[in-house]
């Protein structure tokens, strides 16, 4: 009996030296899970705010992005306005104009020692053209323009025919 006693009393030391064991064992572990825990928290916390920031940026964004829009609507408002008035003006410049043809070039004068546009005198060194266009007038160097193998032709007759010219 006493070495019943001695062996149970020794399977009890071993069983209660093994449940330390595990105590401690399990002790650390929950340290560090609650170690884990707070780290988890910290993030949880950090990540929280940055999203708090990201939305809040997100928002202002958006205010921005309306207020932009709504100006950029107001220019165009504004563009479209300033587009139908200049259209209103063509038309009424355009119905002033109707009327209007482009002038005649002026016959040639009678004397024909002088130039038809600016009546200087022809002499030895101012030389007399025929203008080969529409008014067949005598002109000086000055107020032709030489227009190729067609010879040459009055100011007046060119800026007709080339009004892109002027």
């Amino acid at each position: 009996l006493p070495q019943r006693l001695a062996t149970l009393a020794a399977a009890a030391r071993e069983e209660a030296w093994q449940s330390q064991q595990q105590l401690q064992a399990q002790r650390q572990e929950m340290a560090q899970l609650r170690e884990q825990l707070s780290r988890a928290q910290q993030d949880g916390e950090r990540w929280a705010s940055a999203l708090q920031r990201a939305q809040r940026e997100a928002l202002e964004r958006e205010a921005t992005r309306g207020a932009e829009q709504a100006r950029q609507q107001e220019l165009i408002r504004d563009m479209k306005g300033r587009l139908l008035e200049l259209l209103r003006e063509k038309d009424a410049l355009w119905q002033k104009t109707e009327g209007i043809d482009t002038p005649m070039p002026s016959p040639a004068p009678r004397d024909a020692g002088l130039c038809a546009r600016c009546h200087k005198d022809f002499r030895l060194l101012s030389r007399r053209y025929n203008c080969s266009r529409l008014c067949q007038g005598k002109v000086c160097h000055t107020c032709s323009v030489d227009v190729g193998r067609q010879g040459r032709c009055c100011l007046l007759c060119y800026q007709q025919r080339h009004p892109q010219a002027t």
